[in-house]
């Protein structure tokens, strides 16, 4: 197994919805919201980390493929491999390929992981492209908006336990940056379309069965070159 070349594929991620991807923060500040965003250290502002992304593309390309009962639910590894034959034998290495399996101690079929070899995908943190935080401190708006929430109760039609969540707003652009290792002639990037048309039609983020996390990728380059039609041009029916 030799590497080849190691591709670079950026764009930007377009919220359609507002998006809400939370920061852990457990406290409850005054005059702050129940639920805010993960945001970046030292600049304050919101970011989608790389993992949310990874782990999402991961998680919907093993729901297509059906093997998360093969799985109990947890992520596809080696040892689940054995129990899969022909074309969805072959999809699952694919994505072990791309995404990476963890070491599962003694027993691991050694030949297996030679086989797949490391992890071809790198997912990077996506900033706030710098041309729409300007737009918003131009227009004197935050980068972020407060959406209040409640639960209805059906016999009283009486609003109750009114929450509010931090998200970032719709129109809001992100950079998008992941690289590609390429080992010998393998063809891998099917797949890594195949994800990303999967995350422009279920969403990123929390509350997606609310509305929340919907985007869609745009000016997607791959080494410079339009790839953007490739996602266009899935066929999930296939």
């Amino acid at each position: 197994m030799r590497l080849t070349a190691i591709q670079r594929l950026t764009g930007t991620i377009k919220l359609v919805t507002g998006l809400h991807i939370g920061s852990g923060n457990n406290e409850m500040h005054i005059g702050g919201t129940d639920n805010p965003v993960i945001k970046h250290p030292l600049t304050l502002e919101p970011y989608i980390p790389g993992s949310s992304i990874k782990g999402k593309i991961r998680s919907l390309l093993e729901w297509e493929l059906g093997v998360v009962g093969h799985t109990d639910g947890r992520p596809l590894g080696f040892r689940h491999i054995e129990s899969l034959e022909g074309g969805e034998r072959e999809q699952a290495k694919g994505i072990l390929k791309l995404f990476g399996g963890a070491p599962e101690g003694a027993g691991q079929n050694l030949s297996l992981v030679t086989e797949i070899g490391p992890t071809r995908l790198a997912f990077w943190d996506c900033p706030l492209e710098r041309d729409w935080v300007k737009q918003m401190s131009d227009r004197n708006l935050l980068l972020t908006e407060t959406k209040m929430e409640n639960m209805i109760d059906r016999i009283r039609g009486v609003a109750e336990h009114p929450r509010n969540s931090e998200r970032v707003p719709a129109d809001a652009r992100f950079a998008f940056n992941l690289t590609l290792r390429r080992h010998d002639d393998e063809d891998l990037l099917p797949i890594v379309w195949r994800g990303l048309k999967l995350l422009e039609l279920t969403g990123l983020g929390g509350s997606g069965s609310r509305g929340y996390g919907k985007v869609r990728f745009e000016a997607l380059t791959l080494d410079g070159k339009d790839v953007l039609e490739y996602v266009k041009g899935v066929n999930l029916a296939a």
